[in-house]
């Protein structure tokens, strides 16, 4: 079925694809320089990032949606907003995360919590308070971890091919990072922990998807006696067309049921899984061997 459509040129419609992305990271992109100049507001950042007050329940009933939708609406009841989160931890526990709230809030929390479900406050309760540093801390961890992924994903790249594919990879995982950026923003996903776990797992399908197509070139440029480079490059995106869509599907099928039927602290993970899994397909496919074709000013390549 793919092979009938091998005429088409991925290179030459580089230009087509470049406004795509451009649309598809322009809100990620223009909300993160917003961020980082002090405007509020643009993020859904969870307590892990700005701080905030965590509330721990041991409950005498398994903790299961029900619970923990009964558990946010005493909390907006008690409050007069809701939480950043209610997750089960564990089969009895019971998390509830908020952004900082003060003495009286959080008196006002646990007795709306313990009247609903009596516990053993003295055992069964515990609150803790994440400082803002904490949290600016943490933030500065994120983007270090993910600079040093980069930096060493074009090291290898480099080495491994040649520098301009190297930086074509490199341009195409900053461009999957933005793309989940963008529906963090539109979508008020709450940018937590999960976010670090799924940008990096993002960055590892990302860039094995680029490879299995940058191989196919070098093999390709071995095979190829001549030819202008866009062509190889076309060619062997449709050699590797079938094993990029095939693993895309595959992954994804897992991660719909768990944005189906996991509780919202897995959602919340899956989700932004999910985008980036359909956004590193596409990375891998339409940008990241066109780019590097562009690099090289479609040269005619000679074996």
């Amino acid at each position: 079925m793919i092979d009938k459509y091998r005429g088409f040129s991925f290179t030459k419609h580089f230009k087509l694809f470049g406004i795509i992305s451009l649309l598809l990271i322009s809100v990620g992109l223009v909300s993160l320089i917003l961020t980082v100049c002090g405007v509020p507001g643009l993020f859904n950042f969870d307590i892990d990032f700005v701080g905030g007050t965590t509330f721990e329940f041991r409950l005498p009933v398994t903790v299961d949606k029900s619970v923990t939708d009964r558990a946010a609406e005493l909390y907006l009841d008690a409050v007069g907003k809701a939480p950043s989160s209610v997750t089960s931890s564990g089969e009895n526990g019971l998390r509830i995360k908020a952004l900082e709230l003060s003495d009286e809030e959080v008196e006002a929390v646990r007795n709306a919590i313990v009247g609903e479900y009596p516990i053993n406050v003295e055992n069964d309760y515990q609150v803790e308070r994440v400082s803002a540093s904490v949290g600016r801390d943490l933030t500065r961890s994120a983007f270090l971890a993910s600079a040093v992924a980069v930096a060493l994903i074009l090291i290898y790249i480099g080495f491994r091919f040649e520098f301009k594919s190297g930086v074509a990879a490199v341009c195409a995982l900053v461009h999957d990072l933005l793309v989940m950026l963008s529906f963090y923003v539109i979508f008020r996903i709450p940018f937590n922990i999960n976010f670090i776990a799924a940008a990096l797992t993002i960055l590892g399908y990302s860039i094995n998807a680029t490879i299995v197509v940058f191989d196919r070139v070098r093999e390709n440029r071995k095979n190829m006696k001549t030819g202008n480079f866009g062509e190889i490059v076309d060619t062997s995106i449709w050699d590797t067309m079938s094993r990029s869509v095939n693993t895309t599907v595959t992954t994804l099928i897992v991660m719909v049921m768990l944005l189906i039927m996991g509780v919202s602290s897995i959602r919340n993970f899956a989700l932004p899984i999910c985008i980036g899994i359909i956004c590193g397909c596409y990375s891998s496919v339409c940008i990241s061997g066109p780019l590097w074709n562009k690099m090289n000013h479609g040269r005619v390549h000679k074996a």
